[in-house]
């Protein structure tokens, strides 16, 4: 176990549906860096995996979004699966806390179907996004410009494509969040 993230604290904003490994692995790759991660969720008691085809595990909530504090945390991961955003970017409540995330400066992480909720906060525009490739045309119609990559880094956001890629989804995000790159940034 390293302390590079030692006192960082990351929420992990995820509902129903959320891509199994998307969550879980990220979550123990951050854990294992000293941070201490967060599960937040509209859902209070536990949230249910999608694993590949099926349901999976489930994940117990740590804080309901109603009591969250987007200026709490030095990260913000946003997991995939097509039902978890898809339920995340129709409440008003989880994409406010994402906008307000979006406007500290500090790293979010999106991989696979989870730039959705942050395109419905209306936070791509000009940035360069990976993603799961149907979600494109979406990206595209939102002034982001869509690339086929395994991690994307643009300024604050971190973007992979698919439990493939979460070993270099978990490294840039370690190296973000312990290298401050967002405390430098200007709002």
């Amino acid at each position: 176990m390293s302390s590079e993230l030692k006192g960082k604290k990351i929420a992990i904003l995820a509902t129903d549906g959320f891509e199994q490994a998307e969550l879980i692995d990220p979550r123990k790759a951050l854990n294992n860096a000293g941070a201490t991660t967060v599960v937040i969720s509209p859902k209070a008691g536990e949230i249910k995996g999608w694993n590949k085809k099926d349901w999976g595990q489930a994940v117990k909530v740590d804080l309901a979004l109603a009591d969250a504090n987007p200026h709490d945390y030095d990260a913000l991961v946003l997991p995939g699966g097509v039902m978890n955003p898809d339920h995340l970017r129709m409440d008003p409540a989880a994409v406010n806390f994402v906008r307000q995330f979006v406007s500290t400066g500090k790293t979010v992480a999106a991989i696979c179907h989870g730039p959705w909720t942050l395109l419905e906060a209306g936070a791509l525009k000009g940035k360069t996004v990976t993603s799961w490739p149907s979600l494109k045309t979406d990206i595209k119609n939102a002034g982001g410009n869509w690339v086929d990559q395994a991690v994307v880094t643009d300024g604050q956001f971190i973007f992979s494509r698919k439990p493939d890629d979460i070993p270099a989804f978990n490294k840039a995000i370690i190296e973000s969040v312990s290298h401050g790159v967002h405390e430098h940034a200007h709002a």
